[in-house]
């Protein structure tokens, strides 16, 4: 029962401030959590004791036998007299089902959190969970609004049973954001233009979906959803998929096949120019079935993918077929203390206007939205321990895709009447391009103990376009880091440290301002920035917890897009109280 209703719980992790990238979308993933939940801020990196790696195939489990040395005890045994030794018994957490969450901190940032469940019967179960995330702004030497509101609420009604689990959600949330990145440094603007911008944009969306699983039988699991989303400029995008899979096993071997339908449509009420309306539609129909074989310590995926897609864009369209990779294998050279894995794949990827906001929110709603065909992804790698409780991952790739979107700011043009408050070249537009980049990563993860995790993970990229200057936006360097610690059973803390490498963008810069103005489009560098971010909380007992964060405590007031710099220090306490009705 409780392991039910903690398997919801796993939804409710948070972080706040535009340092950092949020994750908001609706899931429907039952994840079954064995410990007790304890709400705090959420934490950027989980360090784990086994890599954060997909398994490229499933290996064979390895037989192991047993043999216990059984003996009776003499019935004339006589235990020694006097009083047997106290056993220190550890106790357990009581773990609960609904908490409330709320902190507080600079920048008029509120983040508040309230999650309720409740077990119907002994299989079915329902929970709700209300977030919130605003900041009232305040970044040094911005001329416009920056403040920022994130409001949500979901839904989740839910059976698991001998024969099948599954569940459905539903979502709303609504996104205040501002385009407060005026391109003041390379273009003059006069107190009237600043003061007549009307920034803010609002995002709106509606989802609802769920997903299956079968314990036995052909059919393995499904998931589908709708979602339509919308904003304040009469933009608005529906997006529904269906994605079935199956299995079977055949002579002791496994085929594995799955299936999609992903279909995205929406309009756009004016271009860039305000010239027209645009409306696009795109529909893919795909599968991609394999075969398992597996050999002592060799283990392979041997399948292709087969997708269609047909694209409309105003009153164009075409459609096409796509043939795909799908080879994946491994070999234990040591155990499960040192795995070779090696594939190539290959998958034809939906765009859609919510996925580019989620990527980048400040882009103007006069997006060309079409899919990317990711020709091929070529990797190879080692995994495994370096001890019993440090554990690795390197891998080297090469990953070709075709129609990649690129963001890149938008131009300022005089010449455009009525203009909106995303003309001022202090939005994003999306851009296509071929793209080949030659990837290395590696990770190093350790559990030093049950009350300390360690994790350092990096990604080296080396980018090549086919038509435009640069793979704008696209860091070369990225790398992660987190350190987790229980210091007492009341007392616990941990540090993340998140370094990305210099970009290139596309910006408008004026040249002259007398007698008429006129206007370039220069590339520009942004520097490259580091975020430390540490958090520390306090258990005051079962049910209450006191927790403070701060962000960007380097005081970086970096750029994580071109023209628009990210908060300073940024500090948030609070507390959370877990109960039960």
């Amino acid at each position: 029962m409780k392991k039910v209703i903690f398997s919801i719980i796993a939804i409710a992790a948070t972080q706040f401030g535009f340092s950092q990238k949020e994750d908001e979308n609706i899931g429907s993933e039952i994840v079954n959590i064995v410990k007790p939940y304890t709400p705090t801020i959420s934490d950027a990196f989980k360090v784990k004791q086994m890599p954060a790696v997909e398994e490229e195939v499933v290996e064979p489990k390895i037989p192991i036998k047993y043999q216990i040395f059984s003996f009776p005890v003499a019935s004339t045994f006589v235990p020694s007299k006097g009083r047997a030794a106290d056993v220190d018994k550890e106790e357990l957490e009581k773990g609960f089902a609904n908490y409330v969450s709320l902190g507080a901190g600079n920048y008029g940032t509120v983040n508040g959190e309230v999650f309720l469940a409740h077990q119907l019967s002994k299989t079915d179960y329902v929970g709700g969970l209300l977030r919130h995330l605003s900041s009232q702004g305040g970044i040094k030497d911005v001329a416009l609004d920056d403040k920022y509101y994130n409001t949500g609420l979901d839904f989740t009604y839910g059976s698991r049973t001998k024969d099948m689990n599954w569940n459905v959600d539903l979502g709303v949330k609504n996104q205040i954001v501002n385009w407060y990145g005026l391109p003041t440094e390379n273009i003059v603007f006069d107190e009237t233009t600043i003061n007549l911008i009307e920034e803010m944009q609002s995002y709106n969306t509606i989802s609802l979906g769920g997903r299956m699983e079968f314990n036995d039988g052909l059919f393995n699991d499904a998931s589908m959803q709708f979602k339509r989303f919308s904003d304040k400029f009469g933009s608005g995008e529906n997006r529904f998929f269906v994605k079935p899979s199956f299995d079977f096993e055949v002579m002791d071997s496994k085929i594995k096949a799955s299936f999609i339908v992903d279909y995205v449509g929406g309009n756009f009420e004016k271009d860039y120019n305000n010239v027209g309306e645009m409306k696009y539609s795109n529909v893919i129909f795909g599968t991609k079935p394999s075969f398992l074989y597996q050999q002592d310590d060799f283990s392979v995926h041997l399948g292709a993918g087969l997708f269609y897609t047909t694209n409309k864009f105003n009153e164009t369209s075409d459609g096409k077929f796509f043939v795909y990779p799908n080879i994946k294998a491994s070999y234990r050279l040591v155990g499960d203390l040192m795995i070779a894995y090696a594939g190539a794949e290959g998958n034809l990827n939906q765009n859609s206007y919510a996925d580019f906001v989620d990527g980048n929110p400040f882009v103007s709603p006069t997006l060309f939205v079409a899919p990317t065909d990711n020709s091929y992804d070529l990797y190879v790698g080692l995994k495994g321990k370096l001890a019993n409780a440090v554990s690795f991952n390197v891998r080297g790739g090469l990953n070709n895709e075709k129609n990649k979107p690129f963001f890149v700011s938008n131009t300022y043009d005089e010449t455009i009447l009525d203009k909106k408050g995303y003309h001022y070249g202090n939005s994003f537009n999306v851009v296509y391009d071929d793209l080949t980049t030659v990837t290395v990563f590696g990770e190093i993860k350790a559990d030093f103990s049950k009350s300390t995790t360690f994790g350092i993970s990096g990604t080296y990229n080396l980018f090549k376009v086919s038509n435009m200057q640069e793979a704008w936006n696209m860091p070369q360097l990225k790398v992660e880091s987190s350190l987790d610690i229980d210091f007492t059973q009341k007392w616990y803390g941990g540090v993340q440290l998140f370094f990305v490498g210099e970009r290139l963008d596309l910006v408008t810069k004026q040249e002259l301002i007398f007698p008429l103005a006129s206007y370039i489009q220069e590339k520009v560098t942004l520097d490259s920035y580091f975020d430390l971010n540490a958090h520390v909380g306090y258990k005051f007992n079962k049910r209450l917890t006191f927790f403070l964060k701060g962000n960007n405590l380097a005081n970086q007031q970096y750029n994580r897009w071109a023209n628009f710099p990210v908060q300073g220090v940024q500090v948030l306490g609070g507390a959370s109280y877990k109960f039960d009705f």
